[in-house]
């Protein structure tokens, strides 16, 4: 549930941004969306962060090809090589917030257990 929040708040506040166009504020929040799914579900498989970190990221690159290869066939279109570095950016940038949370998290946990 905090990571769900986490992209909510990512994702809302890139949309408030005045100075970047509005496409690749929406390249990002795709990013951060993929590269959460990406991560979740290796996590889920593998319970490795390290290999979940590094799905996340790369779901986020494939999806942004994908999408730039299908926009690279439609008429006065091409394949927008920012848009693809706008969805790789959120998919980076959600995945290392992950990952400092978790390291957090797992340093709290630690602090506890000596404790008792």
């Amino acid at each position: 549930m905090k990571k769900l929040a986490v992209v909510l708040f990512f994702t809302l506040s890139i949309t408030n941004a005045q100075e970047i166009p509005k496409d690749k504020q929406m390249h990002f929040a795709a990013g951060t969306i993929t590269g959460t799914l990406g991560y979740e579900y290796v996590y889920g498989k593998t319970k490795d962060r390290k290999k979940a970190f590094m799905a996340g990221i790369l779901t986020s690159i494939g999806v942004g090809i994908l999408k730039e290869s299908i926009d690279a066939t439609q008429p006065k279109n091409k394949f927008d090589f920012k848009d693809l570095a706008a969805t790789t950016l959120g998919g980076i940038t959600i995945n290392v917030t992950i990952n400092l949370f978790d390291k957090k998290k797992r340093k709290n946990k630690r602090i506890k257990k000596r404790k008792k």
